[in-house]
């Protein structure tokens, strides 16, 4: 991994035109089913935040480009479970990954759309949740709503860092109205989540009892 990611942050560093379309591939593979583990996606974006910082990179279209790739990666690994099933567990290159496989299908299985906000973040699972929820037949209206909330977070997660640390103070004293519009955005979106997802895990509730309850 260190090997390409070297020359990428190079090439990222002197090509901002390209960084967008560049940072949108990476993210898309990272967030794909059996290659995710290979891609230094993350790393790069706390590269471009700093550079974001800088001047050197445009934040609005970094942040488009991360975010369409993180939900286009999630949707192909999406639809390889809907599609292919069980199938895709026996691919050779999982066979080292079997528990931790095992692992991320129960827990899909028991928390359902709240594993597709918290797999984001969590590098063993990102890529296998969306292949889990599309085997269990999750809806797809429910299961693309968190993927592209889940996707704004966490682009905003990993650029915040590289960012904060390349302005450092300058940027309470000289731009806190924008440090606080960005937080307050963040905090509406993460509530919206929440939100959405209390409402989606209560209407799954009453559909399970709906269809326990004994027919008169």
């Amino acid at each position: 991994m260190d090997n390409l990611l070297s020359p990428v942050s190079a090439f990222v560093s002197q090509h901002q035109a390209w960084a967008g379309p560049i940072l949108g591939a990476l993210t898309l593979l990272e967030s794909m089913f059996l290659i995710g583990a290979f891609v230094p996606a993350t790393a790069l974006m706390l590269l471009a935040g700093g550079l974001i910082a800088s001047g050197a990179l445009n934040p609005a279209e970094v942040f488009a480009w991360c975010v369409a790739g993180a939900v286009l990666g999630d949707a192909i690994s999406f639809e390889i479970g809907r599609r292919v099933g069980a199938r895709a567990l026996r691919h050779p290159a999982l066979r080292p990954r079997r528990r931790a496989v095992a692992r991320t299908r129960l827990y899909a299985r028991r928390y359902g759309v709240v594993s597709v906000f918290v797999g984001r973040f969590f590098g063993p699972l990102r890529a296998f949740v969306p292949v889990m929820v599309g085997m269990l037949q999750m809806k797809s209206w429910v299961f693309q709503i968190a993927n592209v909330v889940s996707a704004m977070l966490w682009v905003g997660v990993l650029l915040a860092p590289g960012y904060l640390a390349a302005r450092g103070l300058a940027l309470l004293e000289l731009e806190g109205w924008a440090l606080w519009l960005t937080l307050g955005g963040g905090a509406a979106v993460v509530v919206g989540g929440t939100v959405l997802v209390n409402a989606l895990r209560r209407s799954a509730r009453r559909r399970r009892q709906a269809a326990l309850a004994p027919a008169f």
